[in-house]
């Protein structure tokens, strides 16, 4: 697969913001408060109105990057990737402010119906972070990075309705009260940068 712009795609919203500009190399959202992605698991409401800006996709193995930009100030908002094939079966990746002192960088992966939250600790100083989304097959990996050079890897998962046609891309919402400007850049889709199992024996 050669290096493609995201843009260049004719990505396709769900659910399109109110106040949004799209450019040639960015996507800036002015997010609604009362959006989000959450299904059941353990809080036992669903939400399922967050914007969400993808592509489709029948292509086994890829690498999806992205820089995202935010000035969150209000519990949980959030902007990142996301794989959202409909509303009971996706998976996002971001940073979710809590407060002045720290915020969580972490995943959700939601399968038929439930979703899990899997998050680390970080400074709410950090106000910009790369992600790059992997597929292999209907297996998935995550990684971010502070730099856009060196990726840490958030977790490995597995999608049980990906197997085939899936769309991903980038989404911001806002969960509580908040409203915040999100900037998405550097959008691309390359070859497969998550290393085979292969390559480990």
């Amino acid at each position: 697969m050669k290096k493609t712009s995201f843009l260049s795609m004719n990505p396709e919203w769900i659910r399109k913001p109110e106040n949004v500009t799209v450019t040639n190399d960015a996507v800036e959202v002015i997010t609604k408060s009362g959006t989000d992605l959450w299904q059941r698991t353990y809080y036992g409401f669903t939400n399922d109105n967050a914007p969400v800006f993808q592509i489709k996709t029948d292509e086994k193995f890829f690498s999806f990057l992205v820089k995202t930009q935010f000035e969150s100030s209000q519990r949980f908002d959030q902007c990142g990737v996301v794989m959202y094939l409909d509303s009971d079966n996706w998976f996002k990746a971001s940073i979710e402010y809590e407060d002045e002192k720290i915020q969580r960088l972490g995943s959700v992966v939601t399968n038929n119906g439930y979703s899990d939250w899997a998050t680390t600790d970080i400074s709410s100083a950090i106000k910009k972070m790369w992600y790059r989304f992997s597929r292999r097959n209907s297996d998935f990996c995550i990684e971010c990075s502070e730099d856009g050079e060196n990726f840490k890897q958030m977790r490995i998962f597995h999608m049980f309705h990906g197997t085939d046609l899936i769309t991903f891309g980038i989404y911001a919402c806002s969960p509580t009260i908040g409203s915040y400007k999100a900037t998405f850049t550097d959008m691309i889709v390359t070859e497969c940068q998550w290393e085979s199992d292969a390559d480990w024996k």
